[in-house]
């Protein structure tokens, strides 16, 4: 069994490849159990510990499961919030195959995931990106959707806006140019697609901010006690997530308003599978506001997974 860790699966992937193996894997025959959720009581903040199951139905394919720590205490400890480990094994032996590092895994999954969503769901001229959160996914999430939409514009916005400028100066080096937002609302109302990734349990975007058009792509609200964005957002929008089973029982953004009567878990048009496969029946419109929320799940983590597993050589 092979151990991949941070270096190789960087060398290993590039968004785009990444982008397109998510997709693929979306119309095939795969099984994904509903995720195992298990908090953990601490003084620093409830953890979560996840375990993430996902295999190649029949014949043939690949068995995988990621096991993932999500720990917020870990920010004052200089370490990721998110810590986990993916075991890739043979689909008709059971067969261990690799060992690979689950933090970066979900980075690299997570992004390309609701770059996924972003081409499928986000106007085609879509210019500025927001990017709400300064964190690990931060720089993932600004070079993923220029992979999927002609992006010229990227603002990034922080409660601690010196994380923000530290995080901008570094992309900078890199050749992306950031803008650091000193005001949300503004920024807001600006962007073409909003990508919100905190780990915030109140609102932080509001639905009379949102430009018609815009494009939300929430991310970090994972518990229905976790919020991101307002009512009004979802008021405002034509629904769609990762999936169902996951958003409409843990994602806060949605199951909260569902709670409190103000939409439905049938307005929910599609989920990213379904969208792959080409279900939505209204295209659309160039006014149109639509609302992506995710949670994640094992079937995107199997997907980047087997890409890293073809791009060193493990498999053909």
């Amino acid at each position: 069994m092979r151990v991949l860790e941070q270096a190789a699966i960087d060398a290993a992937l590039t968004l785009p490849a990444l982008i397109d193996a998510i997709d693929s894997l979306l119309r095939a025959d795969v099984v994904v159990p509903v995720r195992h959720h298990h908090p953990i009581a601490r003084e620093d903040g409830e953890a979560m510990h996840l375990i993430m199951p996902a295999w190649h139905a029949g014949a043939g394919g690949y068995l995988g499961v990621k096991i993932v720590n999500v720990f917020p205490g870990n920010a004052d400890r200089g370490l990721p919030s998110v810590l986990g480990a993916y075991v890739l094994m043979n689909g008709d032996t059971g067969a261990p195959m690799a060992l690979i590092d689950g933090t970066r895994l979900t980075l690299w999954r997570t992004a390309a995931t609701s770059a996924l969503a972003a081409r499928y769901l986000a106007r085609p001229d879509a210019a500025t990106h927001l990017v709400v959160g300064a964190g690990a996914l931060a720089p993932f999430f600004l070079r993923a959707h220029r992979a999927v939409r002609p992006v010229t514009r990227s603002i990034i916005w922080n409660k601690t806006r010196a994380n923000a400028e530290k995080l901008a100066a570094s992309l900078a080096a890199e050749g992306l140019v950031v803008e650091v937002a000193e005001d949300l609302e503004s920024a807001v109302r600006e962007a073409d697609i909003v990508s919100t990734i905190t780990l915030s349990r109140e609102p932080l975007v509001h639905g009379a901010w949102l430009k018609p058009g815009a494009h939300l792509d929430l991310v970090g609200a994972f518990t229905p006690a976790m919020r991101e964005t307002d009512d009004d957002c979802v008021l405002r929008s034509r629904l769609f997530v990762d999936t169902r089973g996951g958003v409409l029982k843990e994602g806060g953004d949605l199951v909260q308003p569902i709670a409190a009567g103000l939409v439905s878990a049938d307005q929910v048009e599609a989920d990213l599978p379904e969208l792959a496969r080409g279900a939505v029946i209204n295209p659309r419109q160039p006014g149109d506001i639509t609302l992506y929320k995710s949670t994640g799940g094992a079937m995107f983590d199997l997907a980047t997974a087997m890409q890293i597993a073809r791009a060193t050589g493990l498999v053909a």
